[in-house]
Order: structure tokens, then sequence, then C-alpha cells
């Protein structure tokens, strides 16, 4: 027999036993025998679900717990106007008891209790109108110069609204200067409660 033929039988022995050896048909190519694989397992990990508000405590931790939703709720935008009006009011508050606590009101106030004209209208025990928290309206900015305030006062006969204006003239060094001071009553009347009528100097 001719060399080529011995080589294909030999080959064809050899390719026989690899596959009687690997469990293979022999009728296989040994090019399918690279190309097959065996069949891939998937684990998949089910997730634990986050905690949620209110419920109960967290006792363990998990690496594979879901994580929480942080998506922003609009329930929470209503937080900051609610947060605004309270500062408002609490800045109110604050300047408003500066303001009732001021010698100058304190000094109006005493001024208008001795005024026999005032006892006559608005009759005696003379204070504010509002017990709890008394409201001064206006502006008093000493260190400006300029005090415009008024408040409502009430008696045992009437009751009234204290307007006191005074302005600072000379500059830092000069002294205040009531240009106006009168109890407004109810029906429209005005009680000049300045120092016949001329403009009273004061240091507040």
């Amino acid at each position: 027999m001719s060399r080529p033929i011995l080589s294909r039988l030999a080959m064809a022995a050899n390719r026989a036993q690899f596959s009687r050896i690997c469990g293979l048909s022999p009728h296989r190519t040994p090019s399918l025998i690279t190309r097959s694989r065996a069949p891939t397992t998937i684990f998949r990990r089910s997730l634990i679900a986050a905690p949620k508000e209110g419920g109960p405590p967290l006792l363990q931790r998990s690496a594979n717990r879901e994580l929480p939703d942080v998506t922003p709720k609009r329930r929470y935008l209503i937080h900051v106007p609610i947060f605004l009006i309270s500062m408002y009011i609490a800045a109110n508050l604050l300047f408003n008891y500066q303001r009732s606590s001021s010698s100058v009101v304190s000094s109006t106030l005493y001024a208008l209790r001795v005024n026999p004209e005032a006892r006559e209208i608005l009759g005696d025990e003379i204070s504010f109108k509002a017990k709890t928290i008394p409201w001064i309206h206006g502006t008093m900015d000493q260190l400006h110069g300029k005090i415009d305030i008024s408040y409502k006062v009430k008696g045992s006969k009437g009751e009234g609204t204290v307007h006191f204006f005074s302005l600072r003239e000379g500059g830092r060094a000069g002294k205040f200067k009531t240009k106006k001071w009168a109890l407004e009553l109810p029906d429209g009347g005005v009680l000049n409660l300045l120092v016949d009528d001329n403009v009273l100097e004061d240091e507040p």
C-alpha cells in the first residue's frame, strides 16, 4: 500500500481511539468537541425589602438589602413656608417685646397716668389695653434718632391710642425733640399732651 493511504488509516484509527476514550461518537469531528460547552447555571439572590417609615426596628443588616427610595416627596415642600412664617412671627414678637420694655414707653405711659386731663377722660387704672401682650406699633430706632410709636391704652372710663413722635436733631450728640405726643380718642378727638403746646426736649 502507498504511504498516503497508510497515513490516512493511522489517522482514522487514532481518531476512533480518542473518541472511545472521551465517550464520544467516532463520527464526531474534533472541531465540534472543542466548540461544545457545558450549560451555565445563573444564581439570582432575592432582595430584602427596605425598612419602611414607622415600621419595626432593623435588627440585622444584609448585603442584599434593597436600597430605600430617595425620591423627594412633595409633602416636604410645605415645611419651607411654615418655617419662614414662624421666623417672621417670632421676630415680630421679639421686636415688640423690646419696644414695650423700653424707657420711652414706660415714661409716656407714666406721664399719661398722672395727667389730669387724661385721667378725666380715661378714668383711673390707666394701662395697656391688651393685658397679656401689649402691641407697640411703629418704629423705635434710637441709634438713628427716630422714634414714632403708638399703642392702645384703657382706663376705668374709656380707652384711646397714645401717639408719640420724636426726632434727634444735631447729629449723634444732639437731643431728642418731641414733635407729637397726643391721646387719640375713638370719637376722633385728640388730647395734646405736650407742655404748653411747645416742643418738649427729652433724652430717652
